[in-house]
C-alpha cells in the first residue's frame, strides 16, 4: 500500500512539474490564447444554454441573473482581479532577480491574506446589502418579482471575490515565474463549473433522497460559485513545486509588501472606475424593457472575446519580460518588446475587427439560435472597442512596468467619465441600448490616444518609431481590403432568418473567416508587412520540404 502510495504521488510531482516548465515568451502566448479560445467556446455553449432557456420565456429571469453578478465582480476588480497582477509582479520580480527569495515569499504569504480578509469582508457585506444594491443601484428598472430572484442570485454569488481573490495571487505568483500550464486552465474550469450548473443543478440537488436545493435559474447561480471554487483547486495544483513558503500572517515591516500597497490603489481605483461604468450600463439597460440589460451584456461578451484571446493574452505572455528590462535598466531593449507585442496586437485584431463587424450577426446566432436583431445591432456598435480594448492592455502595461500605476488611472477617469457622460445622453435622446455601445467605443479608443501619447512623450519619441509606424499603416492597408472580402463574402454566403441550428451557420461563418484570411495574408505579403514575413516563410518551407 505505501509503495503504491509513493508511486501515485511522484507520479503526480511529475505531471505538475512537466506541466511548470518555463516556456518561451511566443509559446506563452500560444497556451494562453490556446485556454482562452477553449474558456470562450465553453462560455459561447454556457451562453447558448442559457439564452435557450430563458432570453425569450422568461428575460425578467436572466436580466436579474445578469445584474446579481454587478457587484460581486465590482468589489473583485476593486480590491483584486489585475490590480493585484500588475502591481503584485513587478515587486515579486525585483525581490527575486536580487535573489531575496524569502522576502517574495513573505510578500506573497502578506498579499494572500490580507486579500482574503478583505475580499471575504465584502463577500459578507454583498449579503447584508443586497437588497438596497439591487434596487437602486444596478436594477432599479426591473419589475419586483425580477429585484427579489436578483437580491436572492447576489447572496449566492457573493462568496466569488473571496475564491476568486485567492486563485488570483495564487495565479500571479505562477505567471510572474512563468509558469502558465494551471494558470491558463483556471477560467477554463470556471465555466465548467457554470455549465455544470446549468445542466444539473437547474434539476434540484437530491441527496439520499431529501431535495436541498430546489433548482431552477438559482440553480446556475450555484454553478457560478462552483466554478470559482474550481479555480481555487487548480491554482492551489499550479503553486505545488514552486517553493512557495506560505505563512498564515501579514508580515507589514516587509518592503515589498508595503510596495505593493503603494502601488496598489492607484490600480485598484482605476480596475474600480473602470467597472462603474459596467454599473451605469446595467442601471441604464435595466430600464429599457425585459431583456435589453441581458441584450447589452451578451453583446458586450462577444465583444470582448477577441479582447481576451489575443489583447489579455499576449500583453500578460509578455508583461513579466517588460519588468525584468526594467528591473535590469534595459530601456532600449523594453522599447524594442514593447514594440513587438504591439505591433503583434495590432497585426492579428485589425482583421478580426473588420471581419466580426461584416459577420456580427453570425457570431449572435452562436450564442442564440436563430440569432438576435436586437443584440446583433448592439454588437455593431461595440466592434470599435474591439480593437481599442485589446491595445489597452499593452498600453497601460507600458505604464505598469515602470511601476507607475497613478497615470493609467487618471486617464481612465477622464475615459470613462466621459463614457459615462455620453452614455446617459445617448439614453436621454433615444438612442435605446445601442447608445450605451457607441459611448463605450467611443470612451476607449480616447483611452489608448491618450495613453500612447503620453508613454511616447515618456520616451521622448523612440517608443514607437518611424518603422512601427509605417508597418501599421501598411496593416491598416491589408486591413481595409480584407473588409471588401469579408463584405463581399456576407453577401455571398448571407445568413438566413431559417438558419435556425448551429451546424447551418458555422460552415458560412467559417468560409467568410477563411477567405478573409487568405486575403489578409495574401495583401500583408504584398505590403511587406512584418509580422507576415516569417508566416510566407514557414509556408514556402513546409512546402519546399513537401515536394522534395
Amino acid at each position: 500500500m505505501a509503495k503504491s502510495d509513493t508511486k501515485k504521488k511522484f507520479h503526480f510531482r511529475s505531471v505538475v512539474s512537466l506541466a511548470n516548465r518555463k516556456l518561451p515568451v511566443r509559446f506563452v502566448a500560444v497556451v494562453l490564447s490556446g485556454s482562452t479560445l477553449l474558456s470562450a467556446l465553453l462560455g459561447i455553449f454556457r451562453d447558448r444554454l442559457l439564452n435557450s432557456y430563458y432570453l425569450d420565456t422568461y428575460p425578467t429571469g436572466i436580466d436579474a441573473y445578469t445584474a446579481a453578478f454587478t457587484v460581486p465582480d465590482f468589489l473583485f476588480f476593486l480590491l483584486t482581479s489585475g490590480a493585484l497582477a500588475v502591481s503584485f509582479i513587478p515587486v515579486f520580480n525585483q525581490r527575486l532577480s536580487t535573489g531575496n527569495k524569502k522576502s517574495a515569499w513573505e510578500l506573497s504569504s502578506s498579499i494572500l491574506n490580507l486579500m482574503a480578509l478583505l475580499t471575504l469582508a465584502a463577500s459578507v457585506l454583498i449579503i447584508i446589502f443586497a437588497d438596497p444594491l439591487v434596487r437602486y443601484i444596478v436594477g432599479p428598472g426591473l419589475d419586483e418579482s425580477g429585484m427579489i430572484l436578483a437580491i436572492n442570485m447576489m447572496r449566492v454569488i457573493a462568496i466569488n471575490p473571496f475564491l476568486f481573490s485567492i486563485s488570483t495571487i495564487l495565479s500571479s505568483i505562477q505567471q510572474a515565474l512563468g509558469k502558465f500550464v494551471f494558470y491558463a486552465l483556471a477560467p477554463v474550469l470556471y465555466n465548467v463549473g457554470i455549465l455544470i450548473g446549468i445542466c444539473w443543478f437547474t434539476n434540484g440537488i437530491n441527496i439520499f433522497g431529501w431535495q436541498i436545493f430546489g433548482g431552477g435559474i438559482m440553480g446556475v447561480a450555484l454553478g457560478v460559485v462552483f466554478g470559482a471554487a474550481l479555480q481555487v483547486i487548480v491554482s492551489l495544483i499550479g503553486v505545488f513545486g514552486l517553493g512557495f513558503d506560505y505563512e498564515f500572517k501579514i508580515n507589514w515591516k516587509n518592503q515589498g509588501f508595503r510596495s505593493v500597497l503603494k502601488l496598489l490603489p492607484a490600480r485598484s481605483l482605476d480596475q474600480g472606475i473602470d467597472y462603474v461604468n459596467t454599473i451605469v450600463t446595467t442601471n441604464l439597460s435595466s430600464r429599457m424593457g425585459a431583456g435589453a440589460l441581458r441584450s447589452y451584456n451578451q453583446a458586450y461578451s462577444l465583444s470582448q472575446m477577441p479582447v481576451n484571446l489575443i489583447g489579455v493574452a499576449i500583453s500578460t505572455a509578455f508583461f513579466p519580460q517588460l519588468t525584468r528590462e526594467i528591473a535590469e535598466g534595459k530601456e532600449a531593449k523594453f522599447r524594442q518588446t514593447f514594440r513587438t507585442a504591439l505591433g503583434t496586437i495590432i497585426w492579428i485584431v485589425l482583421p478580426v475587427t473588420v471581419v466580426a463587424f461584416f459577420s456580427r450577426g453570425y457570431l449572435v446566432s452562436f450564442i442564440k439560435n436563430g440569432g438576435d436583431p436586437l443584440i446583433s445591432s448592439i454588437l455593431g456598435t461595440l466592434i470599435f472597442s474591439l480593437f481599442s480594448n485589446s491595445i489597452f492592455h499593452i498600453a497601460s502595461r507600458g505604464f505598469y512596468a515602470h511601476q507607475d500605476t497613478k497615470t493609467p488611472f487618471i486617464v481612465s477617469i477622464i475615459s470613462v467619465g466621459f463614457t459615462i457622460l455620453m452614455a446617459i445622453v445617448l439614453s436621454i435622446i433615444g438612442c435605446g441600448v445601442e447608445g450605451l455601445g457607441w459611448a463605450q467605443s467611443i470612451g476607449t479608443s480616447l483611452e489608448i490616444i491618450i495613453l500612447l501619447s503620453l508613454l511616447q512623450k515618456r520616451s521622448n519619441g523612440k517608443l514607437l518609431d518611424k518603422t512601427f509606424w509605417h508597418n501599421t499603416i501598411r496593416t491598416i492597408y491589408a486591413a481595409a481590403i480584407t473588409g471588401c472580402v469579408a463584405y463581399s463574402l456576407t453577401k455571398f454566403f448571407p445568413f438566413m432568418s431559417t438558419d435556425d441550428s448551429i451546424f447551418m451557420v458555422f460552415p458560412k461563418f467559417c468560409m467568410i473567416c477563411a477567405g478573409s484570411l487568405i486575403t489578409y495574408l495574401i495583401a500583408g505579403y504584398f505590403l511587406d508587412i512584418e509580422q507576415v514575413k516569417p508566416i510566407i516563410q514557414k509556408v514556402k518551407q513546409t512546402l519546399l520540404k513537401n515536394s522534395k
